[in-house]
């Protein structure tokens, strides 16, 4: 029986250490991980995807403005519910018989915030959480990008190539409409914002411990050199990905996922 694999042990990092410098008009105050989607920040979506295939166990590496982070989970449960309390006391005297409020299903999810340090590149931020993984394998990804992968899918494709690393690739749109002419430089065709050939890494990773021995210090970036080595090992994978896939770089990206959420288009909301 071709059966996906059980992911719900397995641990998700996230890397939330970026400044956004590229999305600053929105992320001046705040880390871009925070910056908000329907009024929930990025990572809160990051996490539903998750857990959605029963992944409850998340690793957050800090870094810029980690403490934003930090507070807002340990104040989530106010944030997302109705409740009542004593102002002259921080206690919450009752909640309502049924949960209401933004997330009314509580989101039960184990958090492990590690301050990664604000300048450590992405290798380096995996490399320091090494001891709190616990099993031989773990998820990873970025903290600004969704999409609709399918974890358990590249889950079991890295069990089946026995790689160190494998990742998700995307297509990438252009930014820009082609313009197609024949030898006269009569135009025979325009075409919208097509897709690129070939792929791109989406950002989705699920890793095995052996990668931590790819990883030299803080100032490793993960896409340079641990993979290269991989690739002379052949110990590296990839799952294409042909659905939605989206990374919030741009003021034009964030305005962009909004709309999709607002308008109930967002292909990334699988739970």
């Amino acid at each position: 029986m071709n059966t996906a694999p059980d992911v719900s042990k397995l641990q998700a990092v996230i890397l939330c250490g970026g400044q956004g410098t590229r999305i600053r008009a929105v992320a001046e105050d705040r880390p871009k991980p925070m910056v908000e989607v329907g009024g929930r920040p990025i990572l809160w979506h990051i996490m539903k995807i998750y857990s959605h295939y029963g992944v409850r166990r998340f690793v957050l590496c800090l870094g810029h403005q980690g403490d934003k982070i930090v507070q807002y989970f340990r104040n989530y449960h106010a944030y997302s519910h109705d409740f009542t309390m004593s102002v002259g006391s921080p206690e919450i005297l009752r909640e309502p018989p049924q949960p209401r409020g933004l997330d009314a299903d509580v989101d039960d999810w184990e958090i492990t915030f590690a301050h990664t340090g604000p300048d450590t590149m992405t290798g380096g931020r995996i490399k320091r959480i090494e001891h709190y993984i616990d099993q031989e394998h773990f998820l990873c990804t970025y903290g600004d990008g969704v999409s609709d992968v399918d974890i358990p899918n590249v889950y079991k494709r890295h069990l089946l190539q026995g790689n160190a690393a494998t990742l998700v690739g995307v297509h990438l749109p252009t930014t820009f409409g082609i313009v197609e002419s024949d030898p006269q430089g009569k135009i025979t065709s325009f075409r919208e914002k097509p897709t690129m050939p070939g792929l791109i890494n989406g950002g989705f990773f699920c890793f095995s411990k052996e990668i931590f021995a790819q990883i030299e210090d803080d100032t490793t970036v993960l896409e340079n050199q641990p993979f290269r080595r991989l690739v002379e090992l052949g110990k590296i994978g990839m799952v294409p990905h042909s659905g939605f896939w989206h990374a919030m770089d741009h003021y034009k990206d964030y305005t962009t996922l909004n709309e999709l959420w607002s308008t109930g288009r967002a292909p990334w909301k699988v739970w």
